[in-house]
């Protein structure tokens, strides 16, 4: 499955830092689902760091951050201590809530075929509905086309 705007986000819950934390709790607000392979590495702490950087921004546009990868809370908590995240960082262990948004693909390496995290984000609209979709995101200048959809989303 695929989403694509216009769809309803599939609602979940997962545990995450601070606690367990739901999509449906954050309804009257818009919210940034992004899903990274792994934590602390560069491409990763990049686009998390950009968020963190952004964050103000972000509050001043009514958004919630919600980084998603299958790493363990534990790993999460390290990561977000680290590079001082100040949003919710969620354990999708089981990878179902990836699935769910279709960011679990096939990837290929130096011509070795594997299934991982594509790197995407998701803006959700208040009402829970898909308004932003970007796929295999290139980390420079990404925060920044968020950040610009999320304000222009009333």
């Amino acid at each position: 499955m695929s989403l694509v705007i216009g769809d309803p986000a599939p609602d979940f819950t997962l545990p995450a830092t601070g606690g367990s934390i739901s999509l449906s709790q954050f309804l009257g607000k818009k919210v940034i689902v992004y899903f990274y392979p792994k934590d602390d590495t560069p491409g990763c702490t990049k686009e998390a760091c950009g968020f963190r950087d952004a964050t103000p921004d972000f509050s001043g546009s009514d958004a919630v951050v919600i980084g998603i990868s299958k790493d363990s809370v534990a790993s999460h908590d390290k990561f977000r201590a680290k590079y001082e995240l100040p949003f919710f960082l969620a354990s999708d262990t089981e990878g179902a809530v990836t699935e769910s948004f279709g960011s679990w693909v096939e990837k290929i390496n130096y011509g070795k075929r594997y299934m991982g995290i594509e790197r995407s984000t998701f803006l959700i609209d208040r009402e829970g509905m898909v308004r932003g979709v970007w796929r295999k995101v290139k980390v420079d200048g990404h925060v920044e086309e968020v950040l610009k959809a999320a304000k222009d989303l009333p």
